[in-house]
């Protein structure tokens, strides 16, 4: 498997895409940090900038590099490898890339600006597991959607809707729960249907990082209120490793048992 993740990520680390995706977080890393002596309102810029842009970048470029090396992975399955090795390896070739290419971009204005001997290092830390973490997962989701839909119009709709739904949609269906049901006790529900979403999660545990009330929302607040900042963090952290390992193992599931 190592061999297909070097492959994959050497060739998409080269991607006019992939240097395009670091060169647009070094740019917008650096002129936050240039126009803001906060360094704490420069973490926020930056978390609103990877909670919404990370997911999407994620889901579209899976599908797309699942689409455009289909005939190359047919070709490959068609000589003695394990499906499993062949798929993992492509999708953590393709995970890592992004990962690094974000990590890249955001990392070295902050080094500029002394991150690490600053008492932000920890939230600076958080919002790179964030961004990070968020790659992994969507581009898993990204990868399942697209061996499971040969059509690619079809796989692209619903990769885009699953950005959709859970970066935009689904944090107004909480709100509209809430207050439909507000004569009971919602406080147990919020916190499921945050675990099922890996977005909300990383926005949760970000803001339990910073520790700023203000923003943190309701859920933020319930995290905060049940577990603690600490212990909240940890949860989220372990919601998010699951939150890539169920789409890789449905993934591997798919693909073991698509005909190709």
């Amino acid at each position: 498997m190592r061999k297909f993740i070097k492959y994959s990520f050497v060739d998409l680390i080269q991607s006019y895409w992939t240097i395009l995706y670091f060169v647009f977080f070094l740019v917008v890393t650096s002129t936050i940090l240039y126009f803001s002596a906060d360094m704490t309102k420069s973490i926020v810029s930056m978390m609103n900038i990877v909670l919404v842009l990370i997911p999407l970048v994620s889901i579209v470029f899976g599908a797309i590099y699942y689409y455009n090396s289909r005939e190359f992975t047919e070709l490959l399955l068609a000589q003695p490898v394990r499906r499993r090795s062949l798929i993992l390896g492509q999708y953590s070739g393709l995970a890592l890339s992004l990962s690094l290419s974000f990590a890249a971009g955001i990392t070295i204005p902050f080094i500029l600006k002394g991150i690490f001997v600053s008492e932000h290092l920890s939230d600076f830390l958080l919002i790179l597991l964030a961004g990070v973490g968020l790659s992994f997962s969507m581009s898993a989701i990204a990868y399942a959607t697209a061996l499971k839909h040969e059509n690619k119009i079809l796989g692209f709709g619903i990769s885009l809707f699953i950005w959709f739904f859970l970066a935009i949609l689904y944090d107004g269906l909480i709100l509209i729960l809430m207050i439909l049901f507000k004569e009971y006790p919602t406080d147990s529900l919020a916190i499921v249907l945050t675990f099922l979403n890996p977005i909300d999660l990383s926005r949760v545990m970000i803001m339990l990082g910073l520790d700023i009330a203000a923003l943190m929302g309701y859920t933020g607040a319930l995290f905060l209120k049940f577990f603690g900042s600490f212990t909240g963090i940890i949860i989220s952290v372990f919601s998010m490793l699951c939150w890539i390992a169920i789409p890789a193992f449905l993934m591997v599931r798919i693909a073991n048992n698509k005909d190709f």
